[in-house]
Formats: structure tokens, C-alpha cells, sequence
């Protein structure tokens, strides 16, 4: 895009440059400005960009996009670059990011829900790679600053595929009317955010915010209880269901769960799994789905399923000293607690739980790690081992419905939980290590390897 075209927007003003001249390369930090590139100054609570555009100008940026600028500031040392002045940096980058999307004609595919977006979206891309070029959101920036810049980085590749984070009600319906996604996907609902929102009602009701800007199928677990309601209520929307328990358009049948991860079969192709855990296959039953529909040929998606990465910190596998340590501290929420302990239950060896603090839960904390102590009872675990304020109510609700206080184990921090797993550990061993990322669990990790 050309600067004349975005003038206008957010009130922007070309007080310095040339109004021909293309902005490409957008971003809000200078640590990563190229030459040519786009510096936009973003004000956060703790600092403010517009302080740092001649940074950016000594980086080799060709524009800088800012709110505010000295008046005694002496500018002619700048004539052969740009300066845009609007009235709200984030405001501007939307509006740009519309402008931007308005122009291009490709399938874009958006990923929300209360657990699994950036492992889904990671699959979906890694199943498109096969034959097409991808633009993906980078790690997890899914909020309308990512999201934007995302689409405004955009280089004529041939898919793109956006995730989408929220905490509030409106905040979806920001990014999918910057987005317009041709498909949409919602993992699950759970009780991310539910601090926040009130109800899991509330968080159904904010994650479909996506289709308003939808134009296309929307994909749904139809194992999520919720999601399963609402589509047997809804007629307007086109919906393709996908799941393991419940007959879904694409269903996952004859799972089996092996020493190098998992098999299952989707309508009359089999696939591997590198990985452990209902979770994956989740991801992978809309990897296929979107992979089908963009023409990507079984053998591919095949081999793109075969060789999913590791991600750090999840349900990342890690063979030490004789016994294997399930790493899944990136995060935690009932949900993905829940598709753990399956996994964990499904292991051969003796299973250990180190679970703790869920945070953001608001009032529904409680209720909700005694809800985890419930499912402990349930599942195959040998040992179970938590550490927080919080988590002491799964200890305790465990207990009371008959787990046994001889296998069942509180601490009130990481050191201490640390030392009795190192004096508690066996060969064989499979020790699930998992909670909220502020609960810094991967110490634990790092403390069972030495």
C-alpha cells in the first residue's frame, strides 16, 4: 500500500515524506526494524512508543507511524523519510489491517477456543505447507495488535492462518472483522476466562462473535457439551462437526495409544501421531478437514500429522534417569487438565500427577480445581502430588471421594515438591508436570532432570 491510500485514517496526517511511497513490514518493536521497514509506536501501560521512533529511523525503518512527537522536535534531518501522525496508533493499525484484508483474495482460516488454538493452528499450517505458501500468526500473538500485524506483513503467500485470543465479550468480533476468515474453528469451550465472563454460557456466546465476520463453514468439536447444544439449535450457520465420541461429519475411530504416540483412522484413512493424547487428535481431525477442502492430498496431510514438532512445555515428552516426564506447563485450564490425566491414565508405568494453581478463575476457582480432584479419582493415577493455594483443593476434594492419603501429596512450593519427587521417583515412571504458566512449573521440570 501506497501512504495516500491510509491517510485519513485515524484522523493520519503525513507530516514529514512522500505519499507515494510504499509501507510494507510493519512492527511495533525496533530490536527487529529492517531497512525499509514500518515502525507503528504502541502505548502500553508501562512505556510509550512514540519515545523511540528515531530508533527506529537509525534501525533503517523508511516510516514511522506515531501519536504524538515533540513539537521542538527538528524533523528536516528526516526529509527522506516518512512520518504519519494519527490520532491512536492501535485504532490506525486496525483500520490499515481492514484496508489491507479488503485487498486479499486467499482462503484465510481463523482458530479460537478456550484451549488448543496455537497447537491447531500450528497443524493446520503444517498441513497446508505441504502445497501451499503459508502466513501464520507467530507463536501466540492473537490479540487485534498481532492479529494486524499479521495481515499487514502479508507477502502474496497463499494461505492464511490467524489465531484468535480473547478474555472479554467484543474482542472476537474486533479480530474477525479485521480478519474475514473464509473458515473459522472452534476448539472447545471451557473455562478460560470464565473470571471474566461469568458462565461458560458467557464464553460460548463471546467465541461466536467469530462468525461475524465469517463467510464460510465454521468447524466445532461436537464432543464440547456446549457446542454440541448450540448446533443443534442453530440454522442459519454452516457447520461442519468434527470429534471422537459424538458421530461427527469427521469422526476419529479406532484410537490406539502406542509407545510412539497414537493411531486412529478419519473416514477411511489411517494416521500416526508422533504424540500422545486426544488432544492432538482433535487438532489433527481439523487439520484434515481444512487440508481436504484445500485440495491437500491424503499422503500429504499424512506426512505432515507424522512429523508434528515437539512444542516446548507442550505435552512435551522427555525421557530422563530411566523415567519419561510429561511436560505441559505452558498453561493450564480444566480442559486441558482433563486431556492430560487421559493421556497420563492411558500410560503403562507407575502415573504421577504434579498439578497445580489453575489462575483466573475469579470465583469459580475453587469449584473448579475440586472439579480436577473429582476426575483424579477416576482415572488411573498412582500418585498425586499438588502444589498452591489453589490446587490444595483437588488434594483435598481427592482424598474425600477415596483417594488415598498414603498417594496423595500437598506442598506450598516448587522447592519442596521438587525434593519429594527426587526422593519419591522410580525407573519407569510417568510424571505429568502441569499447570497455570504463572505457577513456573517448568522449575519442576528442570529440577526432575538434574
Amino acid at each position: 500500500m501506497k501512504l495516500k491510500e491510509v491517510l485519513g485514517l485515524s484522523n493520519a496526517k503525513l507530516i514529514i515524506g512522500n505519499e507515494q511511497d510504499e509501507i510494507t513490514h510493519f512492527s511495533k518493536d525496533t530490536r527487529t526494524i529492517k531497512e525499509n521497514d514500518t515502525y507503528i509506536a504502541i502505548i502500553g501501560e508501562n512505556f510509550d512508543g512514540n519515545k523511540f521512533f528515531k530508533d527506529a529511523f537509525l534501525k533503517g525503518a523508511k516510516t514511522c507511524i506515531v501519536s504524538s512527537i515533540s513539537s521542538d522536535e527538528n524533523l528536516e534531518k528526516y526529509r527522506d523519510k516518512n512520518i504519519l501522525l494519527v490520532d491512536n496508533t492501535i485504532d490506525f493499525l486496525v483500520e490499515v489491517a481492514k484496508l489491507k484484508r479488503s485487498k486479499i483474495q486467499v482462503p484465510v482460516i481463523a482458530v479460537t477456543g478456550s484451549v488448543g488454538k496455537t497447537s491447531t493452528k500450528n497443524l493446520i499450517a503444517s498441513v497446508l505447507e505441504q502445497k501451499y505458501s503459508i502466513l501464520k500468526t507467530q507463536g501466540n500473538l492473537n490479540t487485534k495488535i498481532g492479529l494486524a500485524l499479521t495481515i499487514l506483513n502479508y507477502q502474496n503467500e497463499e494461505c492464511i492462518v490467524l489465531e484468535m485470543g480473547m478474555s472479554q465479550f467484543g474482542e472476537i468480533s474486533t479480530l474477525t472483522n479485521i480478519a474475514k476468515p473464509t473458515i473459522a474453528v472452534i476448539t472447545n469451550i471451557g473455562t478460560s476466562h470464565i473470571g471474566n465472563l461469568g458462565s461458560r454460557e458467557n464464553i460460548l456466546k463471546a467465541k461466536l462473535e467469530i462468525t461475524e465476520g465469517l463467510n464460510g463453514p465454521l468447524l466445532i468439536n461436537n464432543d464440547n457439551d456446549l457446542l454440541h447444544e448450540w448446533k443443534d439449535a442453530e440454522k442459519k450457520q454452516e457447520i461442519i462437526t468434527f470429534g471422537i465420541e459424538e458421530t461427527s461429519d469427521y469422526q476419529a475411530k479406532d484410537i490406539k495409544y502406542l509407545t510412539d504416540g497414537c493411531s486412529f483412522r478419519i473416514k477411511n484413512y489411517q494416521f500416526h501421531l508422533p504424540v500422545y493424547g486426544d488432544a492432538f487428535i482433535y487438532n489433527s481431525l481439523v487439520a484434515f478437514i481444512i487440508g481436504e477442502k484445500l485440495n491437500v492430498s491424503y499422503e500429504n496431510i499424512a506426512s505432515a500429522l507424522n512429523n508434528i514438532p515437539t512444542e516446548e512445555h507442550r505435552m512435551q515428552k522427555i525421557e530422563t534417569n530411566g523415567y519419561i516426564i510429561i511436560d505441559d506447563t505452558y498453561n493450564a485450564s480444566f480442559d486441558s487438565i482433563r486431556l492430560a490425566l487421559d493421556v497420563l491414565s492411558n500410560s503403562s508405568g507407575r502415573k504421577i500427577a504434579v498439578l497445580g494453581d489453575i489462575l483466573e478463575l475469579g470465583d469459580f476457582s475453587r469449584k473448579i480445581h475440586e472439579d480436577i480432584g473429582s476426575l483424579i479419582v477416576k482415572k488411573n493415577i498412582d500418585l498425586l502430588v499438588t502444589v498452591g493455594p489453589m490446587a490444595k483443593y483437588i488434594n483435598e476434594k481427592a482424598k474425600s471421594l477415596g483417594f488415598s492419603i498414603n498417594k496423595s501429596y500437598h506442598f506450598d512450593n516448587n522447592k519442596d515438591a521438587i525434593k519429594f519427587l527426587k526422593e519419591t521417583r522410580k525407573a519407569k515412571d510417568i510424571i505429568l508436570v502441569k499447570a497455570s504458566h504463572g505457577m513456573n512449573f517448568k522449575e519442576i521440570v528442570e529440577g526432575l532432570h538434574e
